[in-house]
């Protein structure tokens, strides 16, 4: 009742917000200046205020109870994902949004699925904006698409769940872990995959409590954070619905659920030994602004910058020297030889002859006429009106100091709307608001298979390029054609000051383990340093300095379960949902059957 009362006064306030919010990060766009945390309250004060309207004009007397559930859920969760130190929350982030579903279900059995999805859309939604907010700092629209969109899909698997559960009850939770675990595999592969709140995800900060991802991936993590949330439902639940009193017998479950990966993974931490051969690297981090600044500097002042940081880290032992996503301008892949930066770095680096350089860079190609033309093609008139066709790349590039081959691997894994136009067959209308905001209609070249980049000393490097680090089964391809090591280059500067750049470095570190290769990370902007394979962090500069660091690191050519067998947890899940929606789907027309016959 006091809610009530006051629940309008909230809304005018949070709409209120909202619009300054919004006016500020507009002023601030106009000065070009960054924007820090303030999508964040944008997003919240936008959001709540659409959720207090609705619930305002709910007529359903248990509408408060009902968003103060999914609003603790979402809570509770944003709370649990890194880099905040409060982990163990993910085991309990579904409980209350579960004891809303039930209510629901009881409340309002014949029209219960549009309610389960309104607050389990709002519960993502809120987890979303917590977590992922900064996204909106690259791109403003990007972040209201990459917040709004997801959270539409987090909302299918837990509605599905709910149908499941009214209509077979005794597979209910096997559906529950298994939907949403399909939604997560699914979200690895199609146009608008984003799986940067993949539940395993939320386990990076701490390495020490994983490294049994070395079998089961980031799905093993997903795994045991629904499971225990189950556990621990049916133990509040009997409280919240029955007052039944919680007792430790009826912890024992979701504590010994709790304990024992948690202590298998430290057996194995504590115990595990790195392997592999030193390797002395130096990672660069320039350290320019990427959204005003980077365009303003020339290509000389660049260079000079890598050099100088290069020679104060560089020894006579040094291997290699990583400088980070999108060093230096485009690059003509016809004349990879010729290219002015490789040549000065040449020059300027002669006195270590066994020094090899890798780098990212914007590329290109040229194609006739006559060749056969990937998607990513476009089309170009010379100011003399002939015509020329070329197709743009994120590349990484490896040279030695002599005039050995260049290597070059084009990035494949591109962000949707930044690097390629996702679904243009479908929204081919968005073609020109895309163009406009900045993003790519044509998008980026891409390549089949992972390449790496081999040395003389016989050793294979994995060039992964910024958004490519959070995809697991994306970057066992560079292991299983050869990689000894991970090199991670990436621009994480587009996100400023907030939670982005820390939440990339830690699942970075996921795929350490995953793999059991080290990793020597290059960020422009951002957090550059070495993570051994045990997926701990050894050595990282701070955020906004330009730095070089000098490590040494193991490269390692043992192969992993999960390394030769991949995600074997989200294929089971994709084989036991297919299964209960089949069930599913019998189960409705048998009922339709049932109500034909008795008319």
């Amino acid at each position: 009742m006091a809610f009530k009362k006051i629940k309008l006064p909230l809304l005018i306030l949070s709409a209120i917000a909202a619009v300054a919010t919004g006016w500020m990060m507009w002023s601030k766009w106009q000065s070009e200046e960054l924007w820090g945390y303030m999508p964040l309250w944008f997003f919240l004060s936008a959001w709540g205020a659409i959720a207090l309207l609705v619930s305002y004009r709910s007529k359903t007397k248990d509408a408060d109870r009902m968003l103060g559930l999914a609003c603790l859920s979402a809570l509770i969760l944003s709370l649990g994902f890194p880099p905040l130190p409060f982990t163990t929350l993910l085991f309990i982030g579904f409980v209350p949004l579960l004891l809303a579903e039930q209510s629901i279900a009881s409340a309002h059995p014949e029209r219960s699925g549009r309610k389960v999805f309104w607050y389990a859309y709002n519960t993502f939604v809120f987890w979303n904006i917590g977590t992922t907010y900064w996204v909106a700092n690259t791109a403003f629209f990007a972040g209201v698409f990459a917040i709004w969109v997801n959270s539409l899909f987090m909302s299918i698997p837990f509605v599905l769940f709910h149908l499941i559960k009214k209509r077979m009850p005794n597979v209910a939770w096997v559906s529950f872990v298994s939907f949403w675990l399909t939604f997560e595999y699914f979200h690895l592969d199609h146009e608008l995959s984003w799986p940067w709140l993949t539940l395993g995800n939320g386990l990076a900060q701490y390495p020490s409590w994983i490294q049994w991802y070395e079998f089961t991936g980031v799905f093993g993590g997903s795994l045991w954070i629904l499971l225990t949330n189950v556990l621990l439902y049916k133990v509040v639940a009997n409280y919240y619905f029955h007052k039944v009193g919680i007792s430790l017998k009826s912890l024992w479950k979701p504590f010994a659920l709790l304990l024992l990966p948690l202590l298998l993974s430290l057996g194995i931490f504590y115990t595990y030994e790195e392997e592999g051969t030193d390797s002395e690297m130096v990672v660069v981090q320039p350290n320019y602004e990427p959204h005003y600044g980077k365009d303003h500097i020339s290509d000389r002042a660049k260079f000079d910058r890598h050099l100088e940081l290069t020679l104060e880290s560089v020894t006579p032992n040094t291997q290699y020297v990583i400088f980070p996503e999108s060093s230096f301008e485009r690059i003509d892949e016809g004349k990879l030889n010729q290219a002015k930066v490789l040549r000065e770095f040449r020059s300027a680096l002669e006195d270590y002859p066994d020094l090899k350089i890798i780098f990212g860079s914007g590329a290109y190609r040229f194609y006739t006429a006559t060749e056969p033309h990937p998607p990513a093609v476009r089309e170009g008139k010379s100011r003399s009106g002939n015509v020329f066709y070329w197709e743009a790349y994120n590349a990484a590039f490896q040279f030695g100091m002599k005039d050995d081959e260049v290597q070059v691997y084009h990035k494949s894994k591109l962000v949707p709307g930044a690097e390629f136009f996702p679904l243009k067959n479908i929204l081919p209308f968005m073609k020109p608001l895309v163009d406009k905001l900045g993003g790519s209609v044509a998008g980026f070249g891409m390549q089949e298979e992972r390449s790496v980049f081999s040395s003389p000393e016989g050793f294979d490097i994995a060039p992964v390029i910024c958004y490519e680090s959070i995809y697991g089964q994306y970057v066992l391809g560079y292991i299983r054609n050869g990689a000894d090591a991970l090199v991670i280059i990436t621009n994480d500067g587009w996100w400023d000051r907030t939670a982005g750049h820390r939440q990339h470095l830690l699942f970075a570190g996921l795929r350490a383990i995953e793999t059991r290769r080290a990793i020597a990370r290059s960020a422009n902007t951002g957090i550059s340093g070495f993570i051994n394979q045990r997926g701990e962090v050894i050595a990282a500069s701070d955020y906004d300095e330009p730095r070089a660091l000098n490590g040494t690191i193991k490269l390692n050519n043992k192969i992993t379960f999960y390394t030769k067998y991949g995600d074997l947890i989200g294929r089971v899940s994709i084989f036991l949902t297919a299964l209960l929606l089949l069930n599913l789907i019998a189960k409705a027309w048998q009922k339709r059957a049932e109500s034909k016959k008795r008319v």
